[in-house]
């Protein structure tokens, strides 16, 4: 198992060497051949060995936050996609850098062209590199050990997954414990899933005492310790977290990037939230902005500003509900901001006010907000902090992910702040932007709450 681990680690590491060598390659070419001469100092080996010094760490560096270098951990469409926008960005960054060597906007077609030829190889490997890794390594055997109803949702998932997980086995964690231990002992790779956190604790330390690799459901004080401090009190360590996620520090310095940076956001886009505003207007004379009760810090009520993406008093009928696939209550223009999420453009002035922050849980409606806190109270939790535009679970969970799994995305992104983590993010938004899932409505089917009826311990 461990050797198999450990090719499994090289191969990944080689494909994407290979990958962000080649493509350094192509850039320090088109540099050398086309750009180079129009610099005000030419570079000679030192110089292009520095350039693509800088070229690689910036690919590896956006590769790591885009997914661009999963190579065969993802499916290969996703891979592409990622990697797409990784030189996308590394590129027009190049470009600039290129820009302040020779004092003058250079010829972006070469530039162009090699972003082209780069990703055309770079679809060509990723496609042949992912299959490979598909026919050399299969799925982990999992063993699933589980307790509750949600085991089904979760199957679900896992079903998505059969390239990457298959489940051999599973068991109630309610079984009998040395039938528990007996299938253990059969399994290389275990998930723990929804279990009692007592329950857990003994299977858990079996499983790493025999050195499974295990996966484990977290319980919402799991990611709040995750992010604790661990102290000692004389001769026994402790951990220490408390009551407010981010330091006073931390508060100021988010403070004043959230000004800074929606200032700036505000300055460039203000002609395309004037070009939006127009659309709106002509396409039904309603108002341009809509405006909406939401909750942020301390559950202070605010209005959340959005361009209109529905028809004039969307809710008249039926109240509060969230927006369904193929929502007839959405306008044709509508469609197209709310899939580029040119909608939420005018929450730059909400974040400018101090309302929300960019980054940070979503603002929920008060009565959903009160209709989830019924079944689960610790939903406050997340309500320590300024509300975002972007976060962790708008990030990573989808449109219609559950207020409980929403819940502990939010707890992590609080308990695991840093200005580096609200950047990261940032960037990553850029991606999703383009992505289907993000923008989705939820299924028909599902209710508005989706709570999950279990306990958030």
């Amino acid at each position: 198992m461990k050797t198999q681990d450990a090719l499994r680690r090289l191969y990944l590491l080689a494909t994407a060497a290979i990958l962000v060598a080649v493509e350094t390659a192509m850039a320090v070419y088109v540099m050398s051949e086309y750009y180079n001469p129009q610099f005000r100092t030419q570079l000679y080996f030192r110089g292009h060995v520095l350039m693509a010094g800088i070229y690689a760490v910036m690919l590896i560096f956006v590769g790591r936050v885009f997914g661009g270098l999963l190579v065969g951990v993802r499916k290969s469409g996703e891979v592409i996609f990622s990697q797409f926008f990784t030189l996308l960005f590394v590129n027009t960054s190049f470009y600039v850098l290129m820009m302040l060597q020779s004092l003058k906007f250079p010829d972006p077609r070469p530039l162009i062209l090699m972003l082209v030829i780069q990703m055309t190889a770079a679809a060509l490997w990723i496609f042949f590199m992912g299959n490979r890794y598909r026919v050399l390594f299969r799925p982990y055997d999992v063993l699933l050990i589980y307790q509750g109803d949600s085991i089904r949702d979760f199957r679900e998932k896992l079903d998505t997954r059969t390239d990457h997980f298959h489940v051999e086995e599973a068991i109630s964690a309610e079984e009998a414990p040395e039938r528990i231990r007996e299938k253990i002992d059969r399994n290389n790779t275990v998930i723990l899933w929804d279990i009692p956190t007592e329950k857990r604790n003994r299977i858990f330390k079996y499983c790493y005492e025999n050195s499974k690799r295990i996966y484990v459901m977290p319980k919402i004080s799991d990611i709040i310790l995750n992010g604790a401090a661990p102290v000692h009190l004389f001769d026994t360590p402790l951990l220490l977290t408390e009551g407010n996620p981010l330091e006073y520090e931390e508060r100021v310095i988010k403070r004043l990037w959230d000004i800074l940076f929606s200032l700036f956001l505000i300055i460039i886009l203000s002609p395309l939230m004037l070009l939006t505003a127009i659309l709106i207007k002509c396409s039904d004379g309603g108002p341009v902005l809509y405006r909406q009760i939401r909750c942020t810090k301390n559950a202070r009520q605010f209005k959340i500003l959005k361009f209109r993406s529905m028809i004039v008093d969307a809710e008249r009928q039926g109240g509060a509900q969230l927006a369904k696939e193929k929502d007839p209550r959405i306008t044709p223009v509508g469609h197209v901001i709310r899939k580029t999420r040119i909608d939420e453009l005018p929450q730059l002035f909400n974040v400018l006010k101090g309302d929300m922050s960019f980054v940070g849980p979503r603002p929920e409606r008060p009565e959903f907000i009160e209709e989830y806190m019924r079944d689960m109270p610790e939903f406050s939790y997340r309500m320590k902090i300024r509300a975002g535009i972007t976060g962790y679970a708008q990030l990573y969970g989808k449109y219609n992910t559950k207020p409980y799994d929403k819940l502990k995305f939010d707890l992590y992104y609080m308990e695991q702040y840093s200005l580096w983590l609200d950047v990261k993010l940032m960037i990553l938004t850029l991606k999703i932007i383009f992505t289907k899932e993000s923008t989705e409505g939820v299924k028909e089917d599902v209710t508005a709450s989706g709570i999950d009826h279990r306990t958030g311990t």
